[in-house]
């Protein structure tokens, strides 16, 4: 049975935006087609007036896998994947966006699925997550900006370990280092992030802060 759209889009009247990544059988595993979704999204994002905050959510077991490793090497040209990253710059275009974001995170949170967080405001997480960036072992480098926002985030020595290991960590180190901001069990994890989204629309002060945008799209591939 073929599955729903992989990336779900929705505002409520409180101009709270939600998008989900929606591909629960392939632990949301980001393709082609689901980037390219989070581009039109996001670019609709950008031109709501009405829009007061970002909620970033996965379906299933996670909040995301990481890319979809299957569709490595399939572009015509190592140059043409660089510049349809570079036309197409998702990241850079979530950091660019005024109203603040949301993540909120659940088990496995790895490579593009912690690349992403790394790019909200806010990152909450349940005490099932882990947190990765396992694109040493696959023999290539976090290319949605992960050696930039990382270091940014979290002590230089933490990130390099992370970076260079491809190791996970819990939540507890997580939480320890910066990297998420709050820890809750899970079934509270609803409940935690609409406490933050209430903050956002009531004006109290978030305790995450956006990443300066210069230089940072030069190391997303």
């Amino acid at each position: 049975m073929a599955e729903e759209e992989l990336v779900l889009f929705s505002v409520d009247d409180r101009g709270v935006a939600t998008v989900t990544l929606n591909r629960p059988s392939r632990l949301n595993a980001i393709n082609l087609e689901m980037r390219d979704l989070l581009w039109t999204y996001l670019l609709a994002c950008r031109e709501m007036p009405e829009l007061r905050c970002l909620v970033f959510r996965g379906n299933g077991r996670c909040f995301s896998a990481g890319a979809d490793i299957s569709e490595f090497g399939t572009a015509p040209s190592i140059m043409d994947a660089r510049r349809a990253r570079h036309d197409r710059d998702v990241w850079g275009l979530l950091l660019a966006l005024p109203v603040p974001t949301i993540a909120r995170m659940h088990g496995h949170c790895y490579g593009a699925g912690l690349e992403l967080p790394l790019c909200c405001d806010v990152r909450i997480a349940a005490a099932d997550a882990r947190f990765a960036l396992p694109e040493v072992t696959l023999a290539y480098i976090p290319s949605a900006g992960g050696t930039q926002t990382l270091p940014r985030i979290v002590p230089p020595a933490v990130a390099a370990h992370m970076i260079l290991s491809g190791e996970p960590i819990g939540p507890e180190d997580a939480l320890r280092w910066g990297l998420v901001h709050r820890v809750v069990p899970p079934e509270e994890l609803d409940r935690a992030v609409e406490e933050a989204v209430a903050d956002v629309l009531e004006g109290r002060e978030l305790p995450g802060r956006r990443l300066p945008l210069e230089d940072l799209w030069t190391g997303v591939l």
